[in-house]
């Protein structure tokens, strides 16, 4: 994959994102985001800090109950959110090391975690949630795949439209070596625009570990550790909310 540039979708194709997520889509998922903070902090319009929000879907389904301050390191994707956010403050941010010397009631990162790669970036990135956290504030985040509920090569494809644009795009993810701590993601973009068509290639590169390499990181980071039910995933497999106290 070395001559496929990796993370087209978040810098020059980042238009493209309206096209591959709808946020409407997200709304049972963020059903159960809502719930666990609910639960965690109680009533009230807490104010929470979501980091590598991206196109800003899943926040867009909390924004009623809760104030927001979202973070992203992609300029792109974050006009996507503000569009979408209008009333959430926007950063730029690498989720490891901004620091906003603020707290708040809540942190929480969506599948954005998936782009942290080593153990270093899962540490420095709990961190950052523990940094931005009052006392008993809440951390919750989610990845795609654990290592034992990854049972690739996986397949998925979806079509949408969009005025004079007709798109598709399908996504092969793929673990080449069980040994190290990542899967890799290969996108195809099928952009039929005015009848002519072009297709463009995408790769990123996720990280993938045990369950128990984020329980242990997410308490060394100074938090307690729950492990929710997450059941948004089409292929069914057993998904997570991991969700933590700060001490």
């Amino acid at each position: 994959m070395s001559k496929i540039k990796q993370n087209r979708l978040y810098n020059d194709l980042a238009w493209l994102w309206p096209l591959v997520s709808d946020p409407a889509h997200y709304a049972k998922e963020a059903a159960f985001w809502r719930d666990a903070l609910r639960e965690k902090l109680g009533p009230g319009r807490h104010h929470i800090l979501e980091l590598g929000v991206g196109g800003g879907n899943n926040l867009s389904h909390l924004t009623g109950d809760f104030k927001a301050t979202a973070v992203d390191l992609s300029e792109g994707m974050l006009k996507h959110s503000r569009k979408l956010n209008p009333d959430v403050e926007h950063l730029i941010g690498d989720m490891r090391t901004v620091r906003l010397n603020r707290k708040f009631d809540a942190v929480i990162i969506h599948d954005a975690i998936a782009y942290m790669t080593t153990e270093a970036d899962l540490k420095a990135t709990f961190a950052t949630a523990a940094a931005h956290l009052k006392p008993g504030g809440v951390f919750i985040t989610a990845p795609d795949y654990i290592a034992e509920n990854f049972d690739g090569p996986n397949i998925s494809h979806n079509s949408s439209k969009s005025g004079n644009i007709n798109f598709a795009y399908f996504e092969y993810d793929y673990d080449n070596n069980p040994d190290d701590t990542i899967y890799e993601c290969l996108l195809i973009y099928i952009i039929n625009e005015k009848g002519k068509v072009r297709v463009e290639q995408d790769h990123h590169v996720l990280g993938l570990f045990p369950k128990a390499t984020w329980q242990r990181l997410i308490e060394e980071a100074g938090f307690s550790f729950e492990a929710k039910d997450y059941p948004v995933h089409e292929d069914k497999r057993q998904g997570y909310l991991f969700v933590g106290v700060l001490k």
